[in-house]
Formats: structure tokens, sequence, C-alpha cells
């Protein structure tokens, strides 16, 4: 694979912050209202099983969003190497404003169906439709955008 870097996406630390700080609370929150003024027990087990899920999801954002994307002439992948989408197998790039995308991100498109992953505030890829951003900055994602619809329009 190719080194060179075209665009690089990576979630700040304020965001990053703001986005696994806003589910932690709403998790705590949802154990708390669970635990400190119990309704039926019905709906207690889902106000625990609704606050569970948002710290696990919180925790999977923290470890999501230490990673950063990386744009080569070959994929767009993370500073692992581990690949999210090839180029070649890229069809369309949709950064438009009713895109069902991530929020200060992009969609793509590819021609042939992924495999399921969801990297929470950075990434995620399913069927034929893999998304970048969330925590990321607009500034970051629109130019990798940009490059990657430049790159499928070149090669017709």
């Amino acid at each position: 694979m190719t080194t060179e870097v075209l665009a690089k996406v990576e979630a700040s630390a304020p965001r990053r912050a703001l986005g696994v700080g806003t589910l932690v609370i709403l998790g705590a929150l949802l154990l708390y209202v669970a635990f400190a003024t119990p309704p039926t027990f019905g709906w207690q087990a889902l106000l625990v099983a609704f606050g569970v899920v948002a710290l696990y999801v919180g925790q999977a954002m923290w470890r999501a969003t230490e990673r950063h994307l990386i744009l080569t002439p070959e994929a767009i992948c993370d500073d692992s190497g581990y690949v999210i989408v090839r180029v070649e197998d890229v069809e369309k790039v949709d950064r438009g404003t009713f895109a069902f995308k991530p929020s200060n991100g992009f969609l793509i498109k590819t021609r042939t169906p992924q495999s399921r992953a969801w990297h929470p505030g950075l990434w995620w890829r399913m069927g034929r439709r893999v998304a970048v951003g969330g925590v990321t900055s607009g500034a970051q994602t629109r130019p990798m955008a940009d490059i990657l619809a430049a790159m499928v329009a070149e090669r017709g």
C-alpha cells in the first residue's frame, strides 16, 4: 500500500470529550432514574438496559476516536492499516445536506456490499454504504470527500 497520505481525519479532543461525555451522562442519568425512583419492574429493566447500552457505546466511542482515518491513492484506512473502503470500489461520494450521513461527514456508496462495522463517532459501514464523520471536524472531512470524489470522477 502506498504511504502517500492525501487527507487525514481525526477527532479533536473537545469534540471527542463532548460526544463521550454526553453518552456517559445519559447512561448515568438512566441508571440513576432506574434505581432512585424505581418504576414498575419492566420499566426499571428497560431503563437499566438503556443505561448500560449508553455507557457501553460511550466506552466504544472513546476507543474508536483514538484512531484517525487516512486517505491514500488506494484506500481509506485507519492508522493501524485496517482498510475501510478501497478507492477502486467507490461508486459515489455524497456530502449533500439531505444525505444519510454523520455530522460533519460524508457518505460513500460502493459497487459491492461490504461487511458491517461500526466505530462510533468516526465511521460506520453497512451493505453498500460507508459513512465517515461524527465527532470529526468538517474542515478535515470536507477535503477528504472532495479528493475522493475527484479520484472517482477522474477514474471515469
